[in-house]
């Protein structure tokens, strides 16, 4: 009987890994979006917070900031393959460009109580970083380099879209 359950369990994990990866490839921009954090004011200062899995639709395994951006630089310019992201601007502000292959959109980001949830198999481009700009990224997973796409064509051909 054991045998039996795990087996069923096994099966069901099996099949919703299988699902997950058949809704990736069909991310659009339009599932990612701004999300408003909890807020609390108070006149000694304000004081928001994130819950992966509440606020988030994803578990926080990794975070990381960027900071000391030179201006005129720009960060990103890839894709995961299967990573979930939620950037904020903590500080100063700027631009993240995303693209689904077919659809393009820009979000500015300048205040540290929402942020942008950037969904699986979205090509990102952060710029426009303000003097003492930081951004911070909460992601779904560990690093892993095999789930980078860091040419635009092959994106492209992954996403099933052709440059036009």
């Amino acid at each position: 009987m054991v045998l039996q359950e795990i087996a069923i369990k096994n099966f069901f994990l099996t099949l919703s890994k299988w699902n997950f990866e058949i809704d990736f490839e069909m991310n659009q921009i339009d599932d990612c979006r701004i999300i408003q954090l909890p807020r609390i004011t108070d006149p000694r200062g304000n004081l928001s917070f994130i819950e992966g899995g509440r606020h988030i639709p994803f578990d926080i395994k990794r975070v990381y900031y960027l900071y000391d951006v030179p201006g005129g630089a720009d960060r990103g310019s890839h894709a995961h393959k299967n990573l979930q992201q939620f950037i904020i601007a903590m500080s100063g502000s700027f631009d993240v460009n995303l693209d689904d292959g077919k659809n393009k959109q820009r979000f500015h980001l300048n205040r540290s109580y929402y942020g942008l949830y950037v969904c699986p198999m979205m090509w990102r481009k952060l710029d426009n970083f303000s003097s003492g700009a930081v951004c911070l990224v909460l992601a779904s997973d560990y690093y892993d380099e095999s789930d980078y796409i860091r040419d635009y064509d092959e994106f492209l051909k992954l996403a099933g879209m052709q440059r036009t």
